[in-house]
């Protein structure tokens, strides 16, 4: 959809104002961005965009280098300064960040960050209840778009079908996003929230981030919505302890640059208390495992190692 076909009634008029976008909730995918989105497009100075998910600066598809930024605004009139959307995939993907500082060099960004392990696993509920017949079972999951680090470049394999929805164990190092962000945007124009302070508290979070906006805080704090609920349970293979394990070891450098990059607490995390020593791997693992209706269906599952 482009911001230029949205809200006709927004464009009749003398004073119609067309908005660049001023901030982005660019990360992190099952984390809570559209709880977040919905509260701050609750905000009177705050144009809704068309869309909750732009998707702009990741489209492959466009001539990045020769792209016309002009016609990427939206329509606006009245008390609206700024409009935002989340897309939590830029944050990720690599040469998103950087179009958006060419596309608005004081772009606001914001990431919220939920535990890795926790985050991964939603993931893959999600792509197997939304794309079965796309959807990769978990051991497949886990190891098929699997980098040790942060790609710096958009591998080739971007153009194969399903590629961004069954990349998973990559969108969890988080240290690294966070430093390419500040390394474009400068750390006065981004802010870090984590998720279960958010859920806790969201009115504080909320005072945090309107001023990070640079807008008035609310006078009235909306309710925290339930956005993006999915189903509670899943068919497939489920995780097992030595699968959560080799994960987080594979996070441990990453989540030390993550802590020391932004400062959030995270020891509660499941993935920190497994490094820890504090959560036993099974634990967690049958957490998971109640939400997995075992399949015979699934292919990969009848060739699922024992963990």
């Amino acid at each position: 959809m482009s911001p230029r076909s949205a809200d006709a009634a927004d464009t009749a008029g003398d004073d119609v104002r067309w908005l660049q976008f001023g901030f982005s909730i660019a990360g992190t995918q099952k984390s809570g961005t559209s709880s977040l989105s919905a509260l701050l497009d609750e905000h009177p100075q705050v144009k809704r965009a068309p869309k909750k998910e732009m998707h702009f600066f990741d489209d492959e598809r466009r001539r990045w280098g020769r792209e016309d930024y002009s016609s990427y605004r939206v329509p606006t009139r009245g008390r609206h300064t700024t409009v935002g959307d989340a897309t939590p995939i830029y944050l990720w993907w690599p040469g998103a960040l950087e179009r958006m500082h060419t596309y608005n060099p004081e772009m606001l960004i914001i990431g919220i960050f939920r535990d890795p392990l926790e985050r991964l696993f939603s993931q893959w509920m999600m792509v197997v209840n939304k794309w079965p017949g796309q959807a990769l079972d978990w051991p497949e999951f886990i190891t098929r778009h699997a980098p040790d680090g942060l790609e710096e470049r958009v591998p080739p394999v971007w153009k194969r079908k399903g590629y961004k929805m069954l990349s998973g164990v990559g969108r969890g190092f988080y240290g690294a996003q966070v430093e390419r962000a500040e390394q474009i945007f400068g750390r006065e124009r981004v802010h870090w929230v984590e998720f279960r302070a958010f859920l806790a508290d969201h009115v504080g979070t909320l005072d945090a981030l309107t001023d990070h906006l640079g807008l008035e805080r609310f006078a009235e704090h909306p309710e925290l919505p339930h956005g993006m609920k999915g189903k509670v349970g899943v068919r497939g293979t489920a995780p097992v302890a030595t699968d959560l394990e080799r994960l987080a070891e594979r996070y441990r450098d990453d989540l030390a640059l993550f802590r020391e990059r932004t400062g959030l607490e995270v020891g509660h995390w499941p993935v920190q208390r497994i490094l820890d020593g504090t959560l036993d791997p099974a634990e967690l693992a049958a957490t998971f495992a109640a939400k997995v209706v075992p399949s015979t269906t699934i292919g990969p599952a009848e060739r699922r190692r024992k963990g």
